[in-house]
């Protein structure tokens, strides 16, 4: 039960991080954090009970420069939403392609680089798209920095639903 996933909310109820439960107890006895939902009872210890916290939130704002995402096949993958930027045919077999390839001095950045299934980049081999007369379905470019990802391929817990804007609570 220490280890359970706890959702972290700043002060202004924007999604941090997730901990365990062990370290939001610590949190919360310190005063660095509030309760908002307990959906998993209590911990008994000899001097008192611990309610066992499953969100908590800060009780001052932390300022947190959004991070510009890496640039990794995953998440060019992840961007493209798994789809060839080519031909349209959405599939987990995908290769990265460099838009202007790398032999023509192509730079490996967000806005060369995207997802191709591996016949369109076959047919396109070191070619620019013109060149191989084939048109992309969008132009790449680097995403958006998102206050959400730290949920990311996360499993959301019934008890967080409330608290992330796009998950139906219904």
């Amino acid at each position: 039960m220490l280890t359970s996933p706890v959702l972290v909310l700043n002060l202004n109820h924007e999604p941090i991080n997730v901990c365990q439960v062990r370290r939001a107890v610590v949190l919360l006895g310190k005063g660095k954090a509030e309760l908002l939902e307990n959906g998993r009872g209590e911990i008994s210890t000899p001097s008192a009970k611990i309610a066992v916290p499953s969100v908590i939130r800060l009780v001052n704002l932390v300022r947190r420069p959004f991070v510009q995402r890496k640039l990794s096949k995953k998440e060019i993958f992840m961007r493209d939403r798994h789809t060839c930027q080519y031909c349209g045919l959405q599939t987990k077999e995908l290769t990265l392609d460099h838009v202007k390839p790398r032999r023509q001095y192509g730079d490996h950045t967000w806005e060369n680089v995207v997802s191709a299934c591996i016949p369109c980049n076959r047919v396109k081999a070191g070619r620019t798209p013109t060149e191989a007369g084939m048109a992309l379905l969008r132009r790449p470019k680097a995403p958006y920095p998102n206050p959400y990802y730290v949920l990311y391929n996360r499993t959301i817990l019934d008890e967080w639903r409330k608290f992330i804007p796009w998950v139906d609570v219904g």
